[in-house]
């Protein structure tokens, strides 16, 4: 019987499914492609869009998103969303530009350090909540939202943290370059990187997959799921308030609008991504391919001088597209793993 397992000869299902898995692992790579394609589309029209200032803009505008997207990503494959990092990041923005403009001297590195606590405790209280009353966590981060931006305005009171106020050490982050590549780009590629062989190589990150693969079937292995969905809700708001120091060196100034709208934007781009929003599959280097692609198109239509209403108009679709996509690859690869468990009962 073993041996019939474990031959080579493959059965329909067992061949349906292997497709099914060679698709999932090509997502990336047409999304690589995608953004290609957009690229030189666009440097046809206009041969501007491709000069060095153009890509360090294209490459910068990605970068923050792509942050975001690491931690989005950490949460959604275990079948949770966080809707709070987009006010996260205002919040741990104006918290260090504050703390720069009343304390001079401050260590810059503190600043980024002060960020991610603002983040990370944001983060804790959404997995707390999440994780102890069980309640959804569209409704706990989506509650978050409003009660951190609530906080923000009540902090911020109608001020401007203005760019003296800023060291010039911390903002050099934001437009400083290194082989022509921005620091703020090499940062989140090195997060990128650092996430993506975690997720792969530590059990607490694969962990994160199978409960969103099979929640009930993770509680019977015995994966302590309670705290591996909190730390993920951690990592998700120490992202975002990394992001938010980040926001602060790129722009040298901020208000209560920063990170507005940043929520669905970080969303879209993960689910574009190939992270299915039903959980259990999806990478954290797709999910910042996604936030590329997002901010190439967007810089497409402004280089082709298109309203900038259609990047929302094109990012609601491609979300709506990838939704399809994952579900109508779910189905279809629980259809062949079905087929092929059958084959194998009949053999």
């Amino acid at each position: 019987m073993t041996a019939q397992l474990t031959a080579p000869a493959p059965a329909q299902g067992t061949q349906r499914f292997a497709r099914g898995a060679a698709l999932l692992r090509a997502r990336e790579l047409g999304i690589g492609v995608a953004i290609v394609l957009v690229f030189v589309v666009t440097t046809i029209s206009n041969h501007a869009f491709a000069n060095a200032h153009s890509v360090q803009q294209l490459l910068t505008g990605a970068s923050l998103i792509a942050l975001l997207g690491v931690g989005e990503t950490m949460v959604i494959v275990t079948r949770n969303v966080d809707l709070s990092v987009g006010s996260v990041v205002g919040l741990s923005a104006y918290v260090v530009g504050d703390v720069f403009k009343h304390h001079a001297g401050f260590p810059v590195l503190l600043g980024y350090v002060l960020g991610i606590a603002v983040g990370a405790l944001v983060g804790s209280i959404n997995g707390v909540i999440t994780v102890v009353t069980r309640v959804p966590s569209l409704v706990v981060t989506l509650a978050m939202l409003y009660i951190v931006r609530g906080v923000d305005g009540v902090i911020v009171d109608g001020r401007t943290i203005d760019p003296a106020a800023i060291p010039k050490s911390f903002t050099e982050v934001g437009y400083r370059t290194f082989l022509g590549v921005p620091w703020l780009a090499i940062i989140v590629a090195v997060v990128v990187a650092v996430v993506s062989y975690a997720m792969r190589s530590f059990r607490a990150s694969r962990d994160l997959y199978a409960i969103g693969s099979n929640p009930e079937a993770a509680a019977l292995a015995g994966i302590p799921a309670g705290r591996r969905v909190f730390g993920a809700f951690v990592i998700s708001g120490a992202l975002a308030g990394l992001a938010g120091s980040l926001f602060l060196a790129l722009h040298a100034q901020i208000d209560v609008t920063g990170g507005n709208g940043y929520e669905l934007t970080v969303v879209s781009a993960v689910v574009v991504g190939g992270v299915a929003i039903f959980g259990g599959s999806g990478t954290v280097l797709g999910a910042a391919l996604g936030a590329l692609l997002l901010n190439t198109i967007n810089q497409a239509l402004v280089a082709a001088k298109i309203s900038s209403f259609w990047n929302e108009a094109i990012a609601g679709g491609l979300l709506l597209a990838a939704i399809a996509f994952d579900r109508w690859l779910g189905l279809r690869v629980a259809r062949s793993l079905q087929s092929a468990q059958g084959a194998h009962r009949d053999a």
